[in-house]
């Protein structure tokens, strides 16, 4: 369960484990991390959306004909070619994702999106695992789930380049080029953009 993930990480920071996102574990979190206000802020509004406030922290592949038809509108241009592959997680992870994205045969299910900013691919499982010096997630992927969820997230500004961004200040402008960089888009940008401007006020 993600909440399990939140109250490992608020644990860690020194806040009560109580599984609920509010100003003390933002700031706390922000402490650990010897992170910004502004780093911080941005890095755990879009946190906060990508994550549905710390619920999710596991891909969920479990979907319908007519919703891969959409997502995938290449992989699945009919609703025959999608079929087989309706709320089967697994079958429907290796067809996507398998022989991409450092991806062999059938390991696309192996590396789903994982951690709080659903970190994607073997090549990227590889280089958070090097650069954190943590290889065990390469054995115990669930790692990435629960004990390293938000470190995922640090990592991918980090590799990204986003903190640049974030020093930017907290505006509008930042949080839609970080949108972009994050999402591909710029979905739940509304939301996105409220996050980051409410922990922005509980950590100035």
């Amino acid at each position: 369960m993600a909440y399990e993930a939140l109250k490992k990480l608020q644990e860690r920071c020194g806040c009560t484990p109580d599984g609920g996102f509010g100003p003390n574990t933002a700031r706390s979190i922000v402490k650990h991390f010897q992170l910004t206000p502004e780093r911080g802020a941005h890095l755990l509004g879009q946190v906060v959306h990508e994550s549905g406030t710390f619920r999710y922290n596991k891909e969920n592949l479990s979907y319908s004909v007519s919703a891969m038809m959409k997502v995938w509108p290449s992989r699945f241009p009919t609703e025959e070619s999608a079929k087989p592959y309706e709320y089967q997680a697994k079958a429907l992870a290796n067809k996507v994702y398998s022989n991409r994205m450092g991806n062999g045969d059938n390991e696309g299910a192996d590396y789903i999106g994982r951690g709080f900013l659903q970190i994607t691919g073997k090549s990227n499982y590889k280089s958070f695992a090097s650069d954190m010096g943590l290889p065990e997630v390469m054995t115990d992927m669930s790692l990435m789930e629960e004990d390293y969820a938000f470190d995922t997230a640090i990592w991918f500004f980090q590799k990204n380049k986003l903190w640049t961004i974030c020093d930017d200040g907290v505006n509008e402008d930042a949080v839609k080029r970080l949108t972009r960089r994050i999402n591909g888009g710029y979905t739940g940008l509304e939301h996105r953009t409220e996050e980051t401007y409410k922990i922005y006020e509980w950590l100035k």
